[in-house]
């Protein structure tokens, strides 16, 4: 997961700044997720770090659904880009989909006190995945409704 999210910086870094914040908040949240699962389980997990992780992701999807969907989606909607919002309509409900599933393990875990209990470690182990789809459909978005103009708008140029 962590060689993916390398690849997308790589492929789309310097694109454009909104996308970079969140590629780079990304591989932070990546970091933390494997800093959990890496965990032995014998070790507690510590409360500060399970806190940092959720709000680490949190943030993170939120600025997905609140800033950088909707910009993209902007984006295609003014080079009148019918099939990348078609393809966003599609996406859209997965991605929304995984939302709630981050969303309701952050609510678990909120108070938690952070034991490394084998609950824990399921619903890290189940998150994960998730996570990869997500952040898989996510680089489709950016590839469809962003490069794709960029490369209209330089041919404009």
């Amino acid at each position: 997961m962590l060689e993916s999210c390398r690849n997308a910086q790589e492929r789309w870094g310097g694109v454009h700044q909104l996308i970079d914040r969140w590629l780079h908040e990304r591989h932070e949240l990546v970091k933390a997720y494997k800093g959990l699962v890496d965990t032995p389980p014998s070790s507690a997990v510590t409360a500060e770090r399970l806190h940092g992780f959720c709000e680490l992701l949190v943030d993170y999807v939120s600025a997905g659904h609140f800033e950088v969907y909707e910009q993209l989606t902007s984006e295609a909607k003014a080079f009148n880009d019918r099939r990348g919002l078609e393809l966003a309509k599609q996406i859209y409900p997965r991605i929304e989909a995984i939302t709630e599933v981050a969303l309701a393990f952050n609510d678990r875990c909120d108070g938690s006190g952070g034991e490394g209990t084998s609950e824990l470690l399921t619903e890290l182990q189940r998150l994960g995945p998730l996570l990869h789809e997500r952040f898989e459909l996510e680089d489709c978005l950016i590839e469809v409704l962003h490069n794709s103009h960029q490369q209209q708008a330089a041919a404009l140029a």
